[in-house]
This record gives structure tokens, C-alpha cells and sequence, in this order.
């Protein structure tokens, strides 16, 4: 039997099909088609799992289930998504529109985060952890939490917006409306509003020279590669943003006393250059002396597919 993963993004809309040893046995991707709305999009997750498994010369009836999920929140029942702003989802009953194109297959419905965090769990960082933490480092900050050896999705069914916990009082503005979240000061727009800063402040900078002083040039891996070369004002930059992201690790490891915390997303691709200075960061902040170890995550791209193929069986 084979399980659907869909990781709906909002260019593509990213397929594969999984089988028993958690392999990804075929791959699809098409485009999101945003004017569509969700019944497109349900239109379009049946179009690539029926040109999937034709490939593998299959049908629906070795089918096991069909996961997605979304850059958004859902509902607690796991049905709607309540807001995906990059989809123009908004109350969308996505769950109902994908199953009545599937049929008695079942169909689920998570956060791409939590998804992240599922597919470390059965294939990745957090193989054979009860407790472990995810973060994702992007345009924002997403996360998600294992708990007991399941996917968190929060007391209520909410989920859990790790990226929107509170790091510094009054602090920066954050996309959610709040100041201060964790998503203000460790995601690469964070590196980049603070670099571009730096920029403007220091013209003989590295920074200004790579950018030629204009922000619309500055990016987050700009500021990292001009901080790997020493550039004092990056530098900074860099070394303000590892002391924020480890009080949001550290934090993390005091509350949970996880096994693992997991670093992914684009900013993770700095590699040891930010691991090293991060683990002596979270260690110094750490309650326990022999807190979870900090390490990257491991699925990459395949996160999304394999996680959102993992969701029958987190809730069995």
C-alpha cells in the first residue's frame, strides 16, 4: 500500500507517492493555481496522485491515504484551513473538497511545520526521540513539537505558532501584529532588516559593498557569507542574531527538556558556521547540564511529502 503526500505551497504544489519503507517511489509537482481556490487545488492533488500511480503501474485501490499540508493554520478538527495567506485560504473546508474527490480513501489535513517535524520524526533528526523541537528559519519562523513520540498540535487543536512565542519585550514589530516574537528575531527576514541596518550605518561595511548599498540587494545569505569573511558591522549582525535564536532554543530545552532540537529552513544551510556558536549559546543558557543536543534537520525538501504522507499514522 502506498501513502499520498502533498506539501501545497505558493508556487507548486509538491506530490509524491510513499511507500511502506517510507521511500518516495514517484514525485509530482504542478502549479498552485491560487485563482482555483480549494477545489482547484483538491482537482489538482487527484490529477498528480492518478498520473503517480499510474506510473507506478498501481491504482487507487492500493491507496492508504492521502495527507497535505499547508503554509497555514487549521482548524482543531483538522478540516479547515483557517488562514494561508500565501494561498488566499482563508475558513477554506479543504479537507472536504480533497475527500470528495478521493472517494472512502481518507484524507488529512496539518500545518506544513508540524509536517516537518513528523517526517524528522519517522525518517530524520528525531528518529527514535520522544521529545524534540523543530524549527524552521525562513521568511518567518515556523516550528513544530514532538511529544510522547506524536505531532503536538496544541491543547485546544490550535496548533503550536512557535515562531509567535514572546522573546523580547516591546521588540521589534512582527508580521503577526505583536512585537517582540521569535519570528522578529530569527528568521532571515530578521538578518535581513538588521543587516541592511548595519549597511546603512557603516558605508565602508562589506555589507555596503556586496549590496552597493541598496537594500533591495541585501539577503540573508549576503549577510552571513560577508560575516564568514569578518566583516566587523556583519559580524554584529550575525552574532546578535545566533544570541537570539539560542534564548529561543534554550527556552525551548527548559520547558521541555526535549532529546533534540532540530534547525531547518534556509538559514540552516550556514552550516557549522552557525551551529558552532549556536550549541555554546544554548548551552550557556540551558538549565540542565546535560540538555538535548542542537542539530540540523536532515529531510530537506522531502519534509513536507514525507510528513504529510506520516499523518494517518500519527493518528493511529
Amino acid at each position: 500500500m502506498y501513502q499520498v503526500g502533498v506539501d501545497i505551497g505558493g508556487t507548486n504544489i509538491a506530490m509524491g507517492l510513499v511507500d511502506e519503507a517510507l521511500e518516495v517511489v514517484q514525485r509530482e509537482s504542478m502549479p498552485f493555481e491560487i485563482k482555483g481556490g480549494g477545489e482547484r487545488t483538491a482537482e489538482i492533488i487527484h490529477e498528480g496522485t492518478l498520473a503517480m500511480l499510474k506510473r507506478q503501474g498501481a491504482g487507487l485501490y492500493d491507496l492508504d491515504s492521502v495527507g497535505v499540508v499547508v503554509p497555514g493554520s487549521i482548524d482543531p478538527t483538522g478540516r479547515v484551513v483557517i488562514n494561508a495567506y500565501n494561498l488566499n485560504f482563508h475558513n477554506e473546508p479543504l479537507k472536504a473538497r480533497i475527500q470528495k474527490q478521493f472517494g472512502d480513501i481518507p484524507v488529512f489535513l496539518a500545518n506544513d511545520a508540524d509536517g516537518a517535524a513528523l517526517a524528522e520524526l519517522h525518517k530524520g533528526a528525531f528518529v527514535g526521540c520522544r521529545t524534540a523541537v523543530l524549527f524552521t528559519l525562513g521568511t518567518g519562523v515556523g516550528g513544530g513539537l514532538i511529544l510522547g513520540g506524536r505531532m503536538f498540535h496544541g491543547g485546544l487543536g490550535n496548533g503550536c505558532e512557535l515562531g509567535h512565542a514572546l522573546l523580547v519585550s516591546g521588540g521589534e514589530q512582527c508580521t503577526c501584529g505583536n512585537k517582540g516574537c521569535i519570528e522578529a528575531y530569527c528568521s532571515a527576514t530578521a538578518i535581513i532588516r538588521d543587516a541592511v541596518r548595519a549597511m546603512e550605518k557603516h558605508p565602508d561595511s562589506l555589507l555596503f559593498e556586496r549590496t552597493m548599498g541598496k537594500p533591495e540587494c541585501m539577503n540573508a545569505k549576503t549577510a552571513i557569507d560577508c560575516a564568514r569573511e569578518g566583516d566587523s558591522a556583519a559580524l554584529e549582525v550575525f552574532h546578535n542574531y545566533v544570541d537570539h535564536l539560542g534564548s529561543a532554543v534554550a527556552s525551548m530545552i527548559n520547558l521541555l527538556d526535549c532529546e533534540r532540537v532540530a534547525i531547518g529552513g534556509g538559514v540552516s544551510a550556514a552550516g557549522e558556521f552557525l551551529f558552532e556558536p549556536l550549541r555554546k549559546n544554548v548551552h550557556a543558557k540551558s538549565f540542565f547540564e546535560n540538555h538535548g543536543s542542537v542539530v540540523p534537520a536532515v529531510m530537506g525538501n522531502d519534509a513536507g511529502i514525507i510528513g504529510a504522507a506520516m499523518l494517518r499514522r500519527n493518528e493511529e
